[in-house]
């Protein structure tokens, strides 16, 4: 069940485990820890993960009787671990004890978003009638980075005696948290090296196989307030912990991979004892450290008692809720709080000061192997009206891998910059060339790395950035610098076709990923996808205006740093106005020849197969292929309507030669709408943008979906992997952006809402330009805005094409256009959203 800032889970479902770790997961923004239970350790069940954001390290693995290289997220030290058994006074000590133990007869595990806390609750009752209630209390602290903390309480029903209590760290672990993954090289840790500190901490430190990252963590365990120090028994001979463990002075038992310490609490009826755990974590890529170990010992040697890191860690969660505000009342904003929780723990003000991109599936899990991808498309223009701090940070995480990009591009045989579809630590192209279908069995191309228009995507989310923060000097700077070289990219890639009279860019990939070659070509790629060539338009637009109004000094140093010919602009507006969209049937073409395609046997499929999302996999298991048939994974053409306003995109069109009216969009909508199998998360959510302008009756159907796709994990096992972050992001913009039309440009605040009924009702807090705390609240068919005091301009708002004027210190309410809203009652919100909040 779930209240408005709980999310919890009554009762022990192994089956249901690892998804609960994934949606439990608790981290800063530095690094995280799934929510697994501190007694367990990995296994079918259960998955202990802790991830340091842009930790990454290479292996080498044989696959399909190939070498073939895989950079991954690294699951680091497993420092949950805490277990317990029972030591009656007239009997011999008892079982370890965990939640897959018989004994166990009652559970419940809650997830505090307030205060960014996991509550555990276990139960245990042996066959004599003892009774043993724990409480568990975890955090990975908001405001320190490095540190981690838990309490466990313990509680005795029936008996007297004590409870044993076993703490460490474990060394020995891996990667191996997506089966599909199973066959590949998966030990990234070596030279471990574990002590016992003469403060009575102990400490485990080790480093990553090929990248060769420092790793190190300390840990204190001791009694809590429930049992002074002086009460505690420390047990010397309890079992020792791998080969060659031993016995230290301060009862800590230390292995190669792993150390420990044990301790014996007495208790009775009527009377807790409590045992609290710190854990500093630090690596070799922290600033201003030395030596990690040093510094993890030092941490935690200074950290205070386990309350005084709850308050501090409380008020920190409480100082970012009031930075990123987004009420929206009922079921569907109590999953919205949640998304906005996950988004936070992975990207929060810590992550700004780190090298560090979006991670596809958050730091909650090993998917996509904690790459990067175009995620933060879907996730930037969210964060650039709370915390722009962070999406600057996260877009230099682009800019430092500039020289890599434009190596790529070089290495194809193109000017510019290239980024990769798939990044990690390096900005090397981290794509797989190989990927497994579990229907099959089989491993097949993986040609995904044609997905050139991620360039688009670091495009865009550079112009929104600057556009939402006014951030003009990194605009003129770092951004120009990026913008230019992928505009470059984007020249160097077009082909004059004479026949056509138009610019053509063939070879690529778009979004939606099922198609990557023609049918029966032997040659990789298709021409003209039609997402890819109105983005790389935009791009090409954008730079070029960009270019004519950076000052003399600026535009020099830039001919003379990426080399750039003053003649290029002049090309780069050519070709954006004269580049290639296909059109069948008198709607857009996903790409050249896309109406040629066959129809597919819709009906049929979903007979046979009920889920057919991955249609892909199931026409490969067939021996067939989707590259046959007029078949989308996700969105792909309607990704135009997602990134740009109707009037936005209607000009482009304009700017390309084409005429795109409201008949043709609805029209394009309507066809691919039929022909799409959402086999991504983003799919339904770009699907509920889109149609909420051009259907608002059916809009909800997929917003709904968007809203459940990880918390219900209606792919099917996807979630425990990893949760969605784009998605997640997105469910949040859908409603910031989506439902409000709200644009930042031309110094002002532009909105054009088209509101469903679920989402009448509103409020928000942003951040624009030098305007920390602007308000607005949406209710019926009225808008207020409340601008904070302040000596900073007064707020442009164009609502309707109306420009209104609001001053600091002033609050106003304005009509909504009534033909962009939907003023029928809002109906229940569904099965789907309240099986999962049943299930949350």
């Amino acid at each position: 069940m779930t209240t408005d800032w709980t999310w919890s889970y009554e009762g022990y479902d192994p089956q249901q485990e690892r998804l609960r770790e994934a949606l439990c997961t608790l981290g800063n923004g530095y690094f995280a820890t799934r929510g697994a239970a501190s007694e367990t350790t990995a296994g079918r069940s259960h998955y202990p993960g802790t991830y340091v954001a842009g930790c990454y390290d290479r292996l080498t693995s044989s696959v399909y009787g190939r070498e073939v290289e895989n950079e991954d997220l690294v699951n680091l030290p497993n420092w949950l671990l805490l277990r317990y058994r029972i030591r009656p006074a007239d009997a011999a000590p008892g079982p370890w004890l965990s939640p897959d133990h018989e004994h166990l007869v009652e559970h419940r595990q809650s997830l505090d978003l307030r205060g960014g806390t996991l509550t555990r609750r276990s139960v245990y009752e042996d066959g004599a009638g003892r009774r043993l209630c724990v409480e568990e209390c975890r955090l990975v602290h908001m405001g320190d980075p490095h540190l981690a903390a838990l309490r466990t309480v313990f509680r005795a029903e029936g008996w007297t005696g004590g409870v044993e209590v076993e703490s460490g760290i474990d060394g020995d672990v891996r990667n191996c948290g997506v089966a599909r993954y199973q066959d590949l090289s998966n030990r990234h840790l070596t030279g471990w090296a574990t002590r016992a500190e003469e403060d009575g901490a102990v400490s485990l430190r080790c480093r990553t196989v090929e990248s060769d990252i420092g790793l190190a963590l300390a840990a204190r365990t001791r009694p809590g307030p429930c049992g002074g120090e002086d009460e505690a028994v420390r047990d010397g001979e309890g079992a020792r912990i791998g080969a060659g463990g031993s016995v230290g002075a301060s009862g800590a038992r230390c292995a190669e991979k792993a150390v420990s310490q044990r301790l014996v609490l007495p208790l009775g009826p009527g009377s807790d004892a409590a045992v609290e755990k710190t854990v500093a974590l630090h690596t070799s890529r922290d600033r201003a450290i030395g030596s990690p170990l040093r510094a993890s010992v030092a941490a935690v040697g200074r950290a205070p008692d386990f309350a005084q890191l709850l308050s501090s860690h409380r008020r920190a969660w409480a100082d970012l809720w009031q930075q990123v505000r987004l009420e929206v009342p009922g079921d569907a904003g109590r999953i919205l709080r949640l998304h906005l929780f996950h988004v936070l723990q992975t990207l929060s003000p810590h992550t700004a000061g780190l090298d560090v991109g979006v991670p596809a599936r958050g730091l909650h899990g090993e998917a996509y192997r904690g790459h990067v991808f175009w995620d933060e498309l879907f996730v930037l223009p969210f964060l650039n009206l709370h915390l722009p701090e962070v999406s600057r940070g996260l877009l230099d995480y682009r800019y430092r891998r500039l020289p890599a990009a434009c190596r790529l591009a070089s290495e194809a045989g193109r000017t510019g910059a290239m980024y990769p579809w798939q990044s990690a630590d390096t900005g090397l192209e981290e794509t797989q060339t190989l990927h497994l279908n579990p229907h099959s069995g089989r491993w097949l191309p993986d040609r995904t790395r044609l997905q050139h228009h991620v360039g688009s995507a670091v495009a865009y989310n550079v112009w929104q950035y600057c556009q939402a923060s006014g951030d003009t000097d990194y605009l003129h700077s770092r951004g120009a610098e990026m913008l230019l070289q992928i505009a470059r990219f984007w020249a160097g890639s077009v082909a004059w076709d004479s026949s056509l009279a138009r610019y053509r860019i063939r070879g690529v990939v778009g979004p939606d990923e099922y198609h990557d070659a023609y049918p029966g070509s032997g040659v990789a790629g298709l021409d003209d996808n039609a997402y890819t060539n109105v983005t790389a338009a935009w791009v090409l637009s954008r730079a070029t205006e960009l270019y004519r109004v950076l000052s003399a000094s600026r535009r020099r140093q830039l001919l003379d740093r990426i080399q750039l010919d003053s003649a290029e602009p002049e090309r780069w507006e050519a070709i954006a106005h004269q580049l290639y969209v296909p059109y069948h049937q008198g709607v857009i073409s996903q790409f050249a020849g896309y109406g040629e395609l066959e129809e597919l046997d819709w009906e049929g499929y979903r007979k046979r197969y009920g889920d057919i999302r991955r249609l892909d996999r199931i026409l490969e298991a067939e021996d067939d292929t989707v590259n046959r048939y007029q078949a989308s994974k996700q969105a792909d053409v309607l990704m135009l309507g997602y990134l740009f306003s109707p009037e936005e995109l209607a000009g482009l069109f304009r700017q390309l030669g084409y005429t795109l009216d409201e008949a043709t969009w609805r029209g394009t909508v309507d066809y691919y709408l039929a022909r799409t199998s959402h086999g991504s998360t983003l799919s339904s959510l770009v699907h509920a943008w889109v149609l909420a302008r051009t259907h608002p009756e059916l809009a909800w159907t997929y917003c709904e979906e968007a809203l459940t796709g990880d918390v219900a994990d209606i792919q099917g096992g996807t979630t425990e992997e990893g949760i969605h972050l784009g998605a997640m992001a997105g469910t949040l913009d859908f409603v910031q952006r989506g439902m409000t039309g709200l644009e930042t440009r031309e110094d002002a605040l532009w909105l054009e809402p088209a509101l469903l009924p679920q989402f009448s009702k509103f409020r928000m807090r942003i951040r624009f330009r030098r305007h920390w705390d602007v308000d607005l609240y949406i209710r019926a068919q009225r808008l207020r805005i409340a601008v904070p005091d302040s000596d900073t301009p007064a707020v442009r708002v164009v609502v309707g094409g109306h420009t209104h004027v609001i001053p600091p210190g002033t609050a106003r309410w304005l009509d909504l256009p009534l033909s962009r809203h939907v003023t029928a009652p809002a109906p229940d919100l569904g099965t789907a959203v309240s099986a999962a909040l049943r299930a949350g």
